[in-house]
């Protein structure tokens, strides 16, 4: 069922004159980025007094925008260029020959992705070109925004109630004949930091980080463990820095020296030079991202290599290779195919992206941690092509800040992953460091003296060394807080056994739970962990409900809607 947010009387347009069509503003969204900005958006349209309603894509179906007079989308991309999982099943309706007609209905689309990758957001592409398809005509062409979003959503936001408010019938005739699209650069940007609706940003943000002190930096991962996870504790001692279960951690990292200076002597300058009011060592530090190559630097790298297997990846269609191709690859490698002729420094930061911040789960409840947080991090490590790489966030935590040093941190607010309301059960799947949130709500629950019970599917390669924040969860056990403790270790039984195994072997009584109202959280890995469990999901629900596999996902999509079943995945 749709959210509706301010008057929404009537679905078709407004018929006094003078008055601004209903609009009508849907969202597709993972990690709960794109909902923010919906939700801003909505917040933006109600103070100018525009009747609005809000809900996910998956809320609706083609044939309820028929009669709408005005369609606002809002989506992420993620996978390879597909549309958000609470995005799916209006997607499919929509690419279907069967999907009616929109000739009377006005639309702008607002992607949100990330330029290092080639399907850039390929989501909001594909639903721009199919309702205009469908007859639907745009009011603003499609904006496509970078990691760094909340500019660009705000201008977006800006733009498009402008010309809501300007297709009143007084003034733009009726939906079919709306106004011209307005070009993407006709508006003068935001400056400043701002929210996703224009408003002020209050307190600490990406451009105003909080430094925080490091009071703990440790492992968590024992010997023998092909991962490297570390347990960190930050103070913060700020009140506009106070955070709930289920938001996370904004980090602005620095890039490794070591591949500062490697990318230095290959350029062949000193670092001291001075490169648009910056020396270009401190440049590659902390302004641009010198791992992850963006899309414009692949392309002019294409222009410039003799390098036939990343001419033959560029000329082709195969985005899954090409992906393949550039993952253990970073700027420094391919800096070294583009000889025909080389880059120079001046040319390379043209083509680098802003160094972003990374996002990590807290673990931590302030009402057991008051003026502190807690992460859990996997550092990524792997040497390709005879030297050592590492992630640029997760490396700068475990090798480069030591007990007392400090990080720029913000938080970033996640409103629909939160703990249930305490008589609420609550069942949750996090292998790996997807355990982190949900440390962060059992220590909520308890603290809270929730009467809900508990449930938790945490998996791993070796039970010996892999078992995160293991003496906390066995406390947990046999305090009764953890009414329920399900642990899967792939490598530790001749067959492999995963979270999503525990599922189905425990299926009979998972649904019961579900029946009887529990919430069901999922936290990890989007590319192949939470798709596995979905797929789980919905064959126990058709199991163990008596229901069709159509049944069974209508009954899942029910979850969702009810916030009963909601996702935390990267």
């Amino acid at each position: 069922m749709s959210s509706p947010v301010g008057a929404t009387t009537g679905s078709g347009p407004a018929t006094q004159a003078g008055e601004a069509p209903p609009v009508r503003a849907l969202y597709g969204s993972e990690t709960g980025n794109a909902e923010l900005v919906a939700r801003d958006l909505v917040t933006a349209a109600r103070g100018r007094g525009v009747q609005i309603r809000l809900s996910t894509l998956d809320d609706v179906s083609p044939d309820e925008l028929v009669g709408e007079g005005c369609v606002l989308v809002v989506t992420s991309t993620t996978g390879e260029g597909d549309l958000p999982y609470n995005a799916e099943r209006f997607w499919a309706a929509l690419s279907a020959d069967s999907a009616p007609r929109l000739d009377g209905v006005v639309f702008s689309v607002l992607g949100l992705g990330d330029t290092g990758y080639f399907d850039f957001c390929q989501a909001a592409e594909v639903v721009d070109s199919r309702l205009a398809e469908l007859g639907a005509r745009r009011l603003l062409e499609l904006r496509r925004c970078d990691v760094d979003y909340e500019d660009d959503a705000a201008r977006w936001a800006g733009e498009i109630l402008d010309a809501v408010a300007g297709r009143s019938p007084a003034a733009a005739g009726t939906p079919s004949e709306p106004a011209a699209p307005v070009p993407a650069d006709s508006v003068p940007a935001v400056s400043g930091a701002t929210g996703a609706a224009g408003a002020a940003a209050p307190g600490w943000s990406r451009q105003r980080p909080y430094r925080a002190t490091v009071l703990s930096n440790r492992p968590l991962t024992g010997k023998g463990s092909i991962k490297e996870v570390r347990h960190l504790e930050l103070a913060l001692d700020e009140r506009d820095l106070d955070y709930r279960p289920g938001d996370s951690l904004g980090i602005l990292p620095s890039n490794d020296p070591v591949l500062v200076g490697a990318l230095l002597a290959h350029l062949g300058e000193p670092g001291e030079r001075d490169v648009d009011g910056r020396s270009l060592h401190d440049a590659l530090t902390t302004d641009h991202e010198i791992s992850r190559p963006s899309r414009e630097l692949v392309e002019e790298v294409g222009r410039r290599t003799e390098d036939p297997d990343l001419v033959r990846l560029l000329a082709g269609e195969d985005r899954h290779a090409l992906h393949e191709f550039l993952w253990a690859r970073d700027i420094l490698d391919l800096l070294r195919l583009a000889t025909r002729p080389p880059l120079t420094a001046p040319e390379l930061l043209g083509l680098l992206r802003p160094l972003a911040h990374r996002s990590y789960s807290i673990s931590s409840s302030p009402l057991v941690a008051p003026g502190r947080v807690d992460l859990a991090v996997a550092t990524l490590r792997y040497r390709a092509a005879g030297r050592d790489r590492g992630g640029v966030c997760s490396t700068h935590l475990a090798d480069r800040l030591a007990e007392g040093d400090t990080a720029a941190v913000f938080l970033v607010r996640n409103e629909v992953f939160r703990p249930p309301a305490d008589d609420a059960d609550m069942i949750m799947v996090g292998p790996g460091t997807g355990v982190a949130p949900f440390r962060a709500f059992l220590h909520e629950r308890r603290a809270r003296g929730a009467r809900g019970r508990n449930w938790l599917f945490f998996g791993g390669r070796h039970r010996r060394c892999d078992l995160l924040y293991g003496d906390e969860l066995a406390a947990m056990t046999d305090d009764g807080l953890l009414t329920e403790l399900d642990l899967a270790f792939s490598r530790d039984e001749a067959e492999k056994v995963y979270v999503q195994t525990r599922m189905r072997q425990r299926g009979e009584q998972l649904f019961e739970w579900l029946a009887r109202d529990a919430r069901l959280y999922v936290c990890g890995d989007a590319v192949n962990m939470a798709g596995d469990v979905d797929r789980a999901l919905h064959e126990i629900v058709a199991e163990h409900g008596g229901m069709s596999p159509d049944a069974a996902a209508d009954w899942v999509d029910g979850l969702r809607r009810d916030r009963r079943y909601v996702r935390d995945v990267y």
